[in-house]
């Protein structure tokens, strides 16, 4: 059964955009993933298919109607199981753990805000998960989206030619991947570190390993903070296991 992506927005002719090319591209045509967009223009009122009002207490801009996404989301929805997902700045960051859950379900259903966003009774009453691609503002959801879909469907089976391509790479382990080298060996005066052209591969593995800390410590300080709580707290885990083990060998000694 293929992977089904629905796109509630105001501009279904945006998708599937750039994920029609490439690796997503093909696992398009071969049915590995399916891109439906459901129009909330058609759900709107009156005879201008409205689907905003002005906001409660005042302010600048326009707020989606809670019955109009309502009505959206009731069309559009896939089944049970495929999450709903609101993409918006005030959402949660968007993690690759949350990449590899949607991936590994039968779809997911994103709603593109516009304007001030949708209505908080609709996220609320619907269990919507609002969700952030980064700290800035985009004109629509309509980006966010595309690039949450494309994050998912490049982990389906047989999108990436190598299955090793989703396993050594940045976030799979909590850390940013090494850097990467290929030919020429020598370029502008600048040459390939030598452990690489080494063949030998316990020592190219501690290299790049020492290398993806090195980034992630500089680049990415809160990344580097949970990787090494979460390595410490497997550390202790395992001490503390090897302690009651021992401890159980010692009852089991005969007086």
């Amino acid at each position: 059964m293929s992977w089904q992506a629905t796109v509630v927005t105001l501009f279904p002719e945006m998708f599937p955009g750039p994920l029609g090319q490439s690796l997503a591209g093909r696992a398009l045509e071969n049915g590995v993933w399916t891109c439906r967009t459901e129009d909330l223009r058609e759900h709107g009122l009156g005879r201008h298919r409205a689907v905003d009002d002005t906001p409660f207490g005042g302010g600048a801009g326009m707020v989606i109607r809670p019955d109009v996404a309502d009505a959206a989301l009731a069309a559009a929805q896939g089944g049970a199981n495929i999450p709903c997902v609101y993409l918006t700045p005030r959402g949660r960051p968007l993690a690759q753990a949350d990449v590899r859950r949607y991936a590994a379900g039968p779809g997911v259903l994103l709603l593109c805000g516009r304007f001030e966003g949708v209505d908080e009774r609709f996220l609320q009453a619907r269990g919507v998960e609002q969700v952030s691609i980064g700290d800035y503002v985009l004109s629509g959801g309509e980006t966010a989206a595309l690039v949450l879909l494309d994050a998912c469907v490049r982990l389906l089976p047989g999108v990436m030619g190598s299955e090793q391509s989703g396993v050594e790479e940045s976030f799979s382990d909590g850390l940013l991947e090494y850097p990467h080298y290929t030919r020429p060996a020598v370029w502008d005066g600048h040459e390939v570190p030598e452990v690489l052209l080494s063949g030998n591969h316990a020592a190219i593995a501690q290299w790049r390993q020492a290398r993806a800390e090195e980034t992630t410590r500089e680049r990415r300080p809160d990344l580097w903070s949970a990787w090494l709580a979460r390595k410490n707290g497997n550390r202790a885990a395992a001490v503390g296991g090897a302690a009651q083990a021992d401890l159980r060998g010692l009852r089991r000694i005969p007086t």
